[in-house]
């Protein structure tokens, strides 16, 4: 085979790009799966994760150097002399030598970021309330009256409402003409915030507003809370066209549970967009009579609903979530203990990734193997 004096950018390139692909699949699924089957796997410094940006770097640090390590040799003279003259030039040797660093760079990265796994469970006991959201999902609550919808500034709520908690549990009741579990009540806030980033429009089938359904499963939903105090935030525009939600909050109410209510919309209203399969929003809705239909804020029956049971009422805006004044009466509320079993004792394992980091770049360092060798094994980098 015909050597060169300068590296094969091109086929280096393609080999570095099918590299990256798998690389970074494989990460991802081991991730996943870690996730779901080592519970006891944490990480010690989970901020210095952007340290991985390096990984990518790293790489295109390599081709630029390749690409000007070549316009330097082709500088010196005429191709043909130069082949003669520097016939060692291996871009299959170079490029494994990279792969055998940009490993060694992966496990200093996830040693830096220090994982660790759970060797000891003990139950430690934490103080807080029970507490239930329950968010509508209908259809009138796409309107744009508070930006960029009143869906979407109300899972933005919840989710820097999860941020303050401390010691609560939480769960999720999502709700329109019928009303369903999204997340039972769980003190895992990583899991309440996956399944909220998961909500939309299409979470019930049924449209409608049925807050009474809301409240009596929300009810169902805290089981037995062994005396812990306990409350339920109704999320919603107001519109009830399907029960008696006062009721059902007088209810509540009766058996110690308190209702809040966040009014999600504007007095005014605003049209409600209608979307096709793509996504992409084709007009509003309309009546039977051809009509713009106009969601507004029902704030006289919310403000009815919280007397009924024993809560505050606030005002959702584009920039007011409408969850603080909520939250400071959650903190007046009598805390109650309660036990939890976590892990107690980690085993670090950083020191793994930095070994077989270190052994990496041994073999790096020691990767000599002649151009002759290499190049009959994978001639594809010279072609």
């Amino acid at each position: 085979m015909k050597t060169k004096a300068t590296y094969n950018i091109g086929g280096i390139t393609l080999a570095l790009i099918i590299f990256e692909v798998l690389f970074w699949v494989a990460c991802l699924g081991a991730y996943f799966v870690l996730q779901n089957y080592a519970p006891g796997l944490v990480y010690h410094r989970p901020g210095y994760v952007w340290l991985f940006i390096l990984l990518p770097i790293s790489s295109i640090s390599f081709i630029a150097t390749l690409y000007l390590s070549n316009r330097r040799i082709l500088s010196l003279g005429e191709p043909g002399l130069l082949q003669s003259m520097l016939p060692d030039t291996s871009s299959a040797r170079i490029f494994f030598k990279f792969i055998l660093f940009r490993l060694a760079l992966f496990c200093f990265v996830v040693g830096i970021i220090g994982p660790k796994i759970g060797s000891r469970i003990e139950e430690v006991k934490t103080t807080g309330v029970d507490l239930i959201v329950a968010l509508d999902v209908s259809n009138s609550m796409l309107a744009e009256d508070i930006a960029p919808n009143r869906l979407e500034r109300a899972r933005q709520s919840i989710l820097r409402m999860i941020d303050r908690l401390s010691g609560d549990r939480i769960g999720l009741i999502v709700f329109a003409g019928d009303a369903f579990v999204q997340l039972p009540i769980t003190s895992d806030y990583e899991a309440a915030r996956m399944f909220i980033n998961t909500v939309d429009s299409e979470s019930v089938p049924i449209q409608g507003t049925a807050i009474g359904a809301a409240i009596e499963l929300a009810l169902e939903s805290f089981g037995s809370s062994d005396g812990r105090s306990r409350s339920i935030i109704v999320i919603t525009d107001g519109e009830n066209h399907e029960d008696n939600a006062v009721k059902a909050a007088e209810k509540a109410f009766s058996q110690g549970v308190v209702v809040h209510a966040v009014g999600m919309g504007t007095p005014g209203g605003a049209p409600i967009p209608v979307y096709d399969a793509s996504g992409n929003m084709k007009g509003f809705k309309q009546n039977a009579e051809g009509q713009t239909v106009v969601s507004a804020l029902n704030e006289d029956m919310l403000v009815e609903l919280v007397n009924a049971g024993g809560g505050i009422f606030t005002l959702a805006s584009s920039t007011f979530t409408g969850l603080n004044d909520i939250l400071a009466e959650l903190g007046r509320m009598e805390k109650s203990e309660q036990g939890n079993y976590t892990f107690a004792d980690y085993e670090h394992q950083f020191q793994w990734f930095f070994a077989f980091g270190f052994l990496l770049l041994i073999l790096d360092s020691i990767t000599g193997l002649s151009r002759k060798k290499w190049s009959s094994q994978l001639n594809f980098f010279d072609k």
